[in-house]
């Protein structure tokens, strides 16, 4: 285990098992707050993933039942600090080089991503939850775009990212509204793929994380690459990515000891019958 420190609070806390990356936020006492410092820990541990290759999967959490991540600091807000210290310029250039990393590592991440929210998911930190390719919720999970109550817009790209899970008319109606849903309507809408007691997330979102690494790590990567552009792409497009795709892995070793292991597995069902 690995553990990013500032101030003396740690504040990302990352642990590889299985080939499972946990990546948990661990500043509960400001929600998790997307504070500069937050917001620095958490993207310097994105930022060095693609390079790994004993990573499978990235589980991203809260350590927190209380809140998964509950976007920008108020009380900063109000005080005029951190993000939003300095002049209309200085606070763009910082918003650039802060939390877009983090939306710029994600939306760049090759290996396939899990969210389990616990708690608030408000703000900036529902749009952090939509970055992830698979989100699972607790029963106590609560999600909103909650800028307008506090005068703003999302600043980290959650606009691009929603529209594109629940459509322009939903996404617009979760904005301007800024409407607090429950872990129920989320699913309903498609934010989350399952909901579960909040007590039993951590397990599920282990198993789920399990599952996807139970496949062979580069066929994973592209398959979810080609999930992602295809949803951009026109279908001929989309049919010349996936020709390529699979012209690559199957002159691969992968695709080769697959195979071997599902020949041999019918062959022992096949005996035991």
């Amino acid at each position: 285990m690995s553990t990013l420190v500032s101030e003396d609070k740690r504040l990302v806390v990352t642990s590889l098992q299985e080939a499972i990356l946990t990546i948990t936020l661990n500043h509960p006492e400001d929600g998790n707050a997307l504070t500069v410092a937050m917001t620095e820990a958490l993207s310097d541990e994105l930022e060095r993933i693609n390079s790994r290759r004993d990573i499978r999967c990235v589980l991203l959490r809260s350590s927190s039942a209380k809140h998964f991540c509950t976007g920008g600091n108020v009380k900063d807000m109000q005080s005029g600090t951190d993000l939003m210290d300095g002049s209309v310029a200085d606070i763009r250039d910082r918003l650039h080089d802060s939390l877009h990393r983090i939306t710029r590592a994600l939306s760049n991440m090759e290996i396939p991503t899990v969210c389990a929210v616990n708690g608030t998911a408000v703000g900036a930190g529902f749009d952090l939850s939509l970055m992830c390719d698979i989100r699972i919720a607790g029963q106590s999970a609560v999600f909103a775009e909650s800028f307008l109550r506090l005068g703003l817009v999302s600043g980290i790209g959650g606009a691009w990212f929603l529209s594109r899970i629940v459509g322009p008319a939903k996404a617009l109606e979760l904005s301007l509204t800024s409407q607090f849903i429950d872990a129920d309507e989320a699913y309903r809408l498609g934010i989350v793929t399952k909901v579960v007691p909040s007590d039993k997330l951590d397990a599920e979102a282990l198993e789920l994380a399990r599952r996807v690494c139970a496949h062979p790590p580069r066929a994973a990567r592209m398959a979810k690459n080609l999930v992602r552009e295809s949803a951009e792409s026109s279908l001929s497009v989309a049919l010349e990515l996936a020709a390529s795709m699979q012209a690559i892995l199957l002159a691969g070793h992968e695709h080769k000891e697959a195979v071997t292991r599902f020949n041999t597995s019918k062959t022992a069902q096949k005996e035991n019958r």
